[in-house]
């Protein structure tokens, strides 16, 4: 695309001159009076604020006349824009401008009720030009290998709405399916985390820096991007504050996908916070003018990450996918605004089948989790994975401590996600090798440690197998030598990786759960190895049950809840048949996700089963039933899990159960006020009858028994009792949450 230079000066008070400059030719100047550009403001101002109607609507015939008023504005007598347009593959408009004039929608341009930012072959990209510098100095070239963009998403507590980032992750990697791309999350949220990563992969590593979550103007009138604190809580972050993380290690482009973050605040006496990012260095900034909704920011940004995966240009890929959105109809195709420094906006990547061009190294996690009989993984994918926000912060601070523990553990019940939350922990460390085991483990078994690792060479590899097959020294030594800063894994991080470690790993005794005689043998040297060696590895264990912690050794256990509400919607966005908006009955579909209560397992099993058009609606109700039924049968009762407790553990869990949200400890016990109660909750939570879950906002547990369970639990207490566990809940929960003294305070 060929570069124009537009500038516009400020002479006097009441006269500006306008220069248009390019590589051909001498610059052309002309003189423009401020009453026109005063005219052109207030047009601006009405039709185009935050909260004017016109903006919104596609086809608004008010954005027509205003992209018409801003041509002609530019065009002049001499026709300036009419001599530069209309070449092939089109044209970029590199804009200086002061404060006033800067902030105006040139997106808009329109010539003949036709916008020039969409036109066919020769479409027009207005790029708002900062400085007189370029980051990028010398030839710019692209890297022979897949684009690598480092993602976060942003979602402080009590922040609403809560966008669905892994929808935008998804949708990123679906559309650069055919190249690959190297998407490498920062999940805490935090400017800490984003400043680690960045510096962790090095300068010059990553092509794009990609920021999602909200934004908004503060009190003293710049803009601030709404991020984490360390627990999850509000924070809010200046541009200042962003580039102090970034340390100067920028990549080729930012995409602060926000509302407001291509805005200049207060008609432009403040810059926008894209522009105050070129002003700290990074080389080129995309932000969104106005609000934006979640789903239009998706689709812009799959397609601008699906061109640049493909080599095109930085600025053929803005214009192809801000063309994408106006062929779909959307409202909002012009709010994405582009800033700027002197550097090219060149090609990130070579095209897919460029001679020599490096592939993706890590495949995705969701295949080492292939079940033994169909091949097909166990676990939801990248793509289909929701929720657990902050269940994954906290494990990953688990599983990246360097003196922390050596093993995390995620416990609950069946059909909460373990596995899959294991296989996104892996996504979430690209770093670290995987080893992945499913159901028993034996020594026969533990031996393939050495094929399911990639060894950095084939020696290594030898070095290994001989290590784990020599059993003339003790398992722990053999591990030792394994992990020691000079062994054959000394200088590769690996998470190993035990699935449904209740299958045929741990034994039943006094009412609990013990390691099996072999695991025994496992397991401790493992972890012990670990500790011993100071290895950077780590062991995931997911199980329905919990165990004792090995002797001299550090586990973890994260339980995991039901979905809640959000995590919910979410997921059901993602399935076929009980999405909202599905042609499937509104009842059935209504009354299967009711009896799911929040598991995603018996939502993906009911989603098939209500796809069944041979079942009437009597029958698919039945089948609905006989699910569920199904469901508790497996999960809950193997082995009469239920049945076997004690009647005042279960009694518990009755009168725990009229509470349908999860609750601190301290209301479980009066609403269980038995002597035993702090033993009992103890007990159900080791079983997984119990979700026993963190609080965000006090890090503290709390409790909760899902409502799968309701049919089995209501029968063991009597009316009256259910009618005494509500009325003590209720008591006591008003005392925590409304009258309390560490009642937290909402979040606008």
């Amino acid at each position: 695309m060929k570069t124009y230079e537009l500038e516009i000066f400020e002479q006097t008070s009441s006269y500006c001159e306008l220069r248009l400059s390019s590589a051909e030719g001498p610059p052309r100047t002309r003189g423009l009076d401020k009453a026109a550009i005063d005219e052109l403001v207030a047009m601006v101002d009405r039709d185009y604020s935050e909260h004017a109607v016109a903006q919104r609507m596609f086809g608004s015939p008010q954005l027509v006349e205003l992209g018409s008023k801003l041509y002609g504005f530019l065009d002049g007598d001499e026709r300036w824009l009419a001599s530069i347009l209309g070449a092939p593959p089109g044209s970029t408009l590199r804009i200086t401008a002061a404060e006033r004039l800067r902030h105006l929608p040139w997106e808009l341009l329109a010539k003949d009720g036709a916008y020039l930012t969409t036109a066919g072959p020769s479409p027009l990209l207005p790029v708002r030009a900062i400085g007189t510098n370029a980051a990028l100095s010398g030839l710019v070239s692209p890297g022979n290998r897949p684009l690598r963009v480092l993602f976060m998403a942003t979602s402080p507590e009590g922040v609403q709405p809560v966008l669905n980032y892994e929808g935008e992750e998804a949708a990123i990697l679906a559309a650069t399916t055919r190249t690959g791309t190297d998407l490498v999350v920062e999940e805490s949220g935090t400017l800490e985390g984003l400043r680690f990563l960045n510096r962790d992969y090095g300068e010059g590593y990553f092509d794009v820096l990609h920021l999602s979550g909200h934004a908004t103007i503060g009190e003293d009138g710049r803009p601030t991007f709404l991020v984490e604190n360390e627990v999850g809580g509000l924070s809010f972050a200046t541009a200042d504050q962003i580039a102090q993380a970034m340390a100067g290690h920028w990549p080729r482009l930012i995409f602060v996908s926000g509302c407001l973050t291509g805005n200049a605040p207060d008609g432009g006496t403040f810059p926008s916070m894209s522009e105050s990012l070129i002003r700290a260095g990074a080389p080129a900034v995309l932000g969104w003018a106005l609000p934006v909704g979640d789903i239009s920011a998706t689709d812009f940004a799959a397609e601008l990450y699906r061109a640049l995966a493909d080599g095109e240009r930085l600025d053929r890929a803005i214009v192809e996918a801000r063309h994408h959105l106006f062929a779909r109809k959307r409202g909002n195709w012009h709010l994405l605004r582009v800033y700027a420094d002197r550097s090219p906006l060149a090609p990130m990547v070579t095209p897919l089948n460029t001679r020599g061009r490096a592939r993706l190294q890590v495949r995705p996690a969701d295949q080492e989790f292939l079940d033994p009989q169909t091949r097909l993984s166990r676990v939801a994918s990248r793509a289909t994975f929701v929720g657990r926000r902050r269940v994954i912060q906290r494990c990953l601070r688990t599983l990246k401590q360097p003196d922390g523990a050596e093993a995390l553990v995620l416990q609950g019940m069946g059909g909460l996600g373990k596995s899959s939350l294991a296989s996104r922990l892996l996504e979430r460390m690209p770093t670290h090798k995987r080893a992945v085991w499913y159901g028993r483990v034996d020594m026969t078994k533990f031996r393939e440690l050495t094929t399911k690792i990639a060894f950095p060479t084939m020696d290594l590899q030898i070095e290994a197998t001989k290590l784990l097959d020599n059993e003339q020294a003790p398992l722990l030594i053999r591990l030792r030598h394994l992990l020691d800063v000079d062994g054959p894994l000394g200088q590769t991080p690996c998470l190993f990786v035990f699935d449904d470690f209740e299958e045929g790993n741990l034994e039943e005794r006094d009412g609990g759960y013990v390691l099996s005689a072999e695991m025994s043998g496992i397991l401790p040297a493992l972890l012990q190895a670990i500790r011993e060696t100071g290895s950077p590895s780590r062991v995931i264990i997911t199980s329905r049950y919990r165990f004792p912690t090995p002797a001299g050794t550090g586990v973890v256990v994260e339980s995991l809840e039901t979905l809640t509400d959000i995590e919910q919607a979410k997921k059901l966005a993602n399935l076929r048949n009980l999405r909202p908006g599905s042609p499937l009955d509104t009842d059935i579909r209504q009354r299967s996700v009711d009896v799911a209560a929040g598991n995603p397992r018996l939502l993906d099993w009911l989603d098939l089963i209500v796809a069944d058009v041979a079942l009437d609606i009597d029958g698919l109700i039945t089948a609905i039933e006989n699910e569920a039924d199904r469901f508790r049968r497996e999960t809950i009762l193997a082995k009469n899990l239920l049945s076997s407790q004690s009647p005042d553990l279960r009694k518990m869990l009755a009168k725990v159960n009229v509470v349908e949200l999860p609750i601190p400890a301290e209301t479980v016990t009066v609403i269980h006020d038995h002597p035993d109660a702090t033993r009992h909750i103890k007990r159900a939570a080791e079983l997984g009858l119990l979700e026993e879950g963190t609080d965000p906002e006090t890090n503290h547990p709390r409790y909760f028994v899902s409502n799968v369970l309701r049919p089995l639990v209501r029968p063991l207490i009597t009316d009256d009792e259910h009618t005494e566990a509500c009325a003590a809940a209720a008591r006591s929960l008003y005392q925590i949450w409304v009258t309390g003294p560490g009642t937290p305070e909402a979040v606008s």
